[in-house]
């Protein structure tokens, strides 16, 4: 028990309360469907963007990609090799979609983390982490006054890629093609509010094509203090 809160971290009847009303919003919406596995909480939701949406997004990436970072020091290199853009979340169309996975959520927009495009060539992969924040790390405290800790993640695959370029979780037992326009949803908490090691995933490597996707991290709350305009 020692070493799993060490690992994954304390429980939180904060976090917990936030898991129970995503939930209840999740599991009452037209188009969502629940992964069927018992070790994480995870939707699937198909053609969420339209093609127009995802060139748009693919296009912003291109214009806007660097290099791939990490939040801490890792000793393998090849650990995470794709490129990354921070969207502009105030450009109009990219706002759209921003604060609708938002209201999906029912998280308030103010608690979501800038969105995040990435972009996967042949050979290019994500090793197998977790989106929450490892609360023994040194880099705990600057996150714990930014927000806190992430919740849920939302994903949306912006293509299809040839081959290869799955989002895999070992532990759930879930490997996902990537299809164009999709929403993947999971929560990366358990029951208790304890962060949940069985979200741990990977960005498994493309081996033909190129694989673009956005990623939106909602922390448990604010990341932002801007004021937004209600729904």
């Amino acid at each position: 028990m020692a070493q799993a809160l060490k690992r994954n971290g304390r429980p939180s009847p904060a976090r917990a309360r936030i898991s129970r009303d995503v939930t209840g919003r999740l599991e009452s919406t037209p188009g969502l469907r629940r992964a069927k596995t018992e070790h994480a909480q995870l939707y699937y939701y198909p053609d969420y963007l339209t093609d127009e949406e995802c060139a748009m997004l693919v296009e912003r990436i291109d214009a806007n990609r660097r290099p791939s970072t990490l939040l801490s020091r890792h000793e393998d290199p090849e650990f995470r090799t794709s490129e990354s853009c921070d969207m502009d979340r105030w450009d109009p169309a990219v706002r759209a979609i921003d604060e609708r996975l938002a209201h999906l959520l029912g998280i308030s927009p103010e608690n979501g983390e800038t969105m995040q495009g990435q972009r996967y060539a042949p050979g290019q992969q994500f090793r197998a982490h977790c989106d929450y924040f490892h609360e023994t790390e040194p880099y705990w405290p600057a996150m714990e006054k930014q927000g806190g800790q992430r919740t849920w993640t939302a994903m949306i695959f912006l293509n299809d890629v040839e081959e290869g370029g799955a989002t895999w979780f070992p532990r759930a037992g879930l490997r996902i093609a990537p299809k164009k326009g999709m929403l993947v949803v999971w929560n990366n908490m358990s029951r208790d509010g304890s962060p949940n090691y069985d979200t741990l995933h990977e960005g498994m490597a493309v081996i033909e094509g190129t694989k673009y996707i956005i990623t939106k991290w909602f922390r448990e709350g604010p990341w932002i203090r801007t004021s937004f305009q209600a729904y």
